[in-house]
C-alpha cells in the first residue's frame, strides 16, 4: 500500500495552489522525455495534471519516472509551480500549474493498451466493449456516466420532495408472458418451477398502491429476451412510478415538472411546460406514427378522395380493396433528378410500399409520367389538398393503411435528416394521448392490448368494451422527444370486475386469469384506489439528452446486438453439476 495519501485531483489545482506541497494518484496518460526534463500527464476522472520530474531534485525518482509508461499506475508527491510564459495549456482547467514531483511511487504497471486512452481514439465498438474498463477511463465516457448520474440524482430529489418514497419491488418474479419474452431463471429448491426476472414492476406497484403507499417511484432494472435494435437492450433501466388518487393530467403535470427540473438543474437549460398534446389519431393521421418527431412540418396528407375521381387505375384500385392514397410535399425538392425519386422508392420499399406516385409542381399543373390519368381539376385539388407551390414534389404511396403510415412516416424522417429540415439543437417533448385501449391482430385473429391489460378504459367506454372494442380508447399517455418514445403510462384498471372483462376480451379466460394474474385480482379485491403511473427509459433519456445515436454509448457494461458481452464472454455454458442440480438438461435446438 502507497504511503502517499493523495491530497488533490488530478482536476483541482489552480494558479491559486502555487507554492503548496500536494499528493496526486492516477494513471499515466502520457510520458515525455525532453532531454533532461521528463513531463507526465497525470490522469483521474477529475482531471489531468502535469507533474515533471527533474534529475537535479532527486536522481532516484528522475530514473523511476524514465521508465513509467502509459496507463500505470503512480503517487506523487511535489510542489504546485506555475508554467513558464508560453507553455500554459487553455484546454486544461490545470493548465495554468504543473507539479514538481520530488517523490514518485510506482503502484502498478500496465501492459499496452489496444488502444489509446484518449477521447479522439478511433477504435471500433467491438474493441472498445471488450476491454470497456479501458474504454470507460476516456474523459468522454466518464462524463457521459457522471451525467447519467446527475440525472438519477435529480429525480430522486425531485420525487422526494414531492413526498414519493423509493420501495423496491422482487427480481427474482413470477412469469407473465403477454408481451415480450421472459427471462427465466431455474429454482433449484422447487425443481421443474421457474422464477422470470421482470419486465416491469407493474403489477407491484399497482399492488403498492393497493397497500396505502399513494406515491411510489423506483429507478429500476428490467429485463426483456427480445430481438435488439439499436435503441434496445436485453436489460435496461427505467425511472418507474405511480400514484393514488390522481388523474392524467395529474402525472403529466409531475413528470412535466421532473424534465423541467432535469434541465434547468443537469443541463443548465430552460423548457416550456405544458408540453404539446396531440391524439393517438391526429399523430397517425398527420405524422404515420405514435412517436411523432415535431421539430419539422411536413405532415402526411390524405388525398383519396380526389384519386378516387381520377382515371389512375393503382389509385383506384387501392382504393376500391380497402386501402388509401397519402402523401407528403417535399417543399423545395422538384429538381430532384429521376434517379433520386428511384432511391426514395427504393427507400419506402424497405417499409412494403410497391411503389412511389409522385409530381413535380409546375407553374399551372403537375408534371409527372402519371399526370395524364388526372384531369386539371383533379390537379389543382391535390395542389390545395397538399399546400404545394411551384418547385415542390408531391410524393404519395397507395396500400393498407398501415404501410401507408410506415412508408410515409419514414419517407418523412429521412427527408426531414436529407434536406437538414431538422433543427437538432432542439428538444421538442410532446404527449400523446388518447389511444386505442385494443389492436386486432390479424395474423392470430385475436385482440391485443395496445400497451398492457391493466390500463384502464375510458368509464364512457365501458359499454364499448364487449361490442366495439376496437372503439375503446385507453387512459394512456406517452411522452415523446424529439421522435423517440421517451416513457409511457396509463391510469390503471382498479376493481376485479373491470380486470376481467378486459382478460376475457384478450383471450385470458377466468381461471387462466386466475393461475397468471390470482394474486393481482385478489389485491383488487380489498379496497384498491383509483390510481396510475408512468415510467421513462433512463437510457434512452441520457442517450437523446447527449444528443448521441447509440444507447450502449450511456451504460457502463451494454450487451451487443446478439445480447452477449463481449467483456465477460455472457452468457456461457454452466458446469454439467449445476444444470444437474437444477433439474435440468439440454437438448438439441431445433
Amino acid at each position: 500500500m502507497s504511503i502517499l495519501k493523495r491530497t488533490h485531483t488530478c482536476g483541482q489545482l489552480r494558479i491559486g495552489d502555487v507554492k503548496s506541497v500536494v499528493i496526486l494518484v492516477g494513471w499515466v496518460s502520457s510520458v515525455r522525455d525532453h532531454g533532461g526534463l521528463i513531463f507526465v500527464d497525470l490522469r483521474d476522472r477529475y482531471g489531468i495534471t502535469q507533474v515533471v520530474f527533474n534529475p537535479d531534485t532527486g536522481s532516484e525518482f528522475y530514473d523511476i519516472a524514465r521508465q513509467l509508461r502509459q496507463e500505470y499506475v503512480i503517487a506523487i508527491k511535489g510542489s504546485v509551480s506555475a508554467r513558464p510564459t508560453g507553455t500554459v495549456n487553455p484546454n486544461l482547467d490545470t493548465g495554468e500549474i504543473e507539479v514538481h514531483a520530488d517523490r514518485l511511487e510506482v503502484l502498478n504497471k500496465s501492459e499496452t493498451p489496444p488502444f489509446e486512452i484518449a477521447d479522439e481514439s478511433n477504435v471500433s465498438l467491438e474493441l472498445r466493449l471488450k476491454y470497456r474498463y479501458l474504454d470507460l477511463r476516456r474523459s468522454i465516457m466518464q462524463k457521459r456516466l457522471i451525467f447519467r448520474h446527475k440525472i438519477c440524482q435529480t429525480i430522486r430529489e425531485y420525487l422526494d420532495r414531492l413526498n414519493f418514497v423509493d420501495i423496491e419491488t422482487p427480481v427474482l418474479t413470477k412469469s407473465t408472458p403477454e408481451g415480450a419474452r421472459d427471462y427465466l431463471v431455474p429454482s433449484r429448491v422447487n425443481l421443474g418451477k421457474f422464477y422470470a426476472l421482470p419486465q416491469s414492476p407493474q403489477l407491484f406497484k399497482q399492488i403498492l398502491m393497493v397497500a396505502g403507499y399513494d406515491r411510489y417511484f423506483q429507478i429500476v432494472r428490467c429485463f426483456r429476451d427480445e430481438d435488439l435494435r439499436a435503441q434496445r437492450q436485453p436489460e435496461f433501466t427505467q425511472m418507474d412510478m405511480e400514484m393514488s388518487f390522481i388523474d392524467e393530467n395529474d402525472i403529466i403535470r409531475i413528470i412535466e415538472g421532473l424534465v423541467a427540473t432535469i434541465f434547468d438543474k443537469v443541463i443548465g437549460k430552460k423548457v416550456l411546460t405544458p408540453f404539446p398534446k396531440l391524439s393517438y389519431k391526429e399523430a397517425m393521421t398527420s405524422y404515420g406514427c405514435d412517436a411523432p418527431d415535431l421539430r419539422f412540418d411536413m405532415k402526411i396528407k390524405d388525398i383519396s378522395d380526389i384519386a378516387q375521381t381520377s382515371n389512375f387505375k393503382v389509385f383506384l384500385d387501392t382504393i376500391k380493396s380497402g386501402g388509401q392514397v397519402r402523401g407528403i410535399n417535399a417543399t423545395g425538392c422538384g429538381n430532384y433528378s429521376r434517379k433520386d425519386i428511384d432511391d426514395l422508392t427504393a427507400f419506402v420499399g424497405q417499409f412494403g410500399a410497391k411503389g412511389l406516385a409522385w409530381f413535380k409542381v409546375e407553374e399551372n399543373s403537375l408534371a409527372s409520367s402519371i399526370a395524364k390519368f388526372f384531369p386539371l381539376e383533379n390537379q389543382e385539388n391535390i395542389q390545395r389538398r397538399m399546400d404545394a407551390k411551384r418547385g415542390d414534389l408531391l410524393l404519395f404511396v397507395a396500400d393498407k393503411p398501415k404501410v401507408v403510415s410506415q412508408s410515409l412516416a419514414q419517407l418523412r424522417l429521412h427527408l426531414g435528416h436529407k434536406n437538414k429540415l431538422i433543427n437538432t439543437s432542439v428538444f421538442h417533448f410532446s404527449w400523446v394521448v388518447d389511444f386505442p385501449l385494443f389492436d386486432y391482430n390479424q395474423d392470430l385473429q385475436r385482440y391485443e392490448a395496445l400497451h398492457h391489460p391493466f390500463t384502464s378504459p375510458y368509464p364512457d367506454d365501458l359499454p364499448l368494451l364487449e361490442e366495439k372494442p376496437l372503439e375503446v380508447k385507453a387512459r394512456a399517455y406517452d411522452l415523446v422527444l424529439n421522435g423517440v418514445e421517451l416513457g409511457g403510462g396509463s391510469i390503471r384498471i382498479h376493481t376485479p370486475e373491470v380486470q376481467k372483462r378486459v382478460f376475457r376480451l384478450l383471450g385470458i379466460d377466468d381461471a387462466n386469469a386466475a393461475a397468471k394474474f390470482g394474486f393481482l385480482l385478489d389485491a383488487l379485491k380489498y379496497g384498491a384506489p383509483p390510481h396510475g403511473g408512468i415510467a421513462l427509459g433512463v437510457d434512452r433519456m441520457v442517450t437523446l439528452l447527449l444528443q448521441l445515436d447509440d444507447i450502449r454509448e450511456v451504460i457502463a457494461f451494454p450487451k451487443t446486438q446478439k445480447a452477449t458481452c463481449l467483456m465477460t464472454n455472457a452468457p456461457s455454458e454452466v458446469d454439467t453439476q449445476q444444470l444437474c442440480d437444477l433439474g435440468i438438461r439440454l437438448t438439441e435446438h431445433t
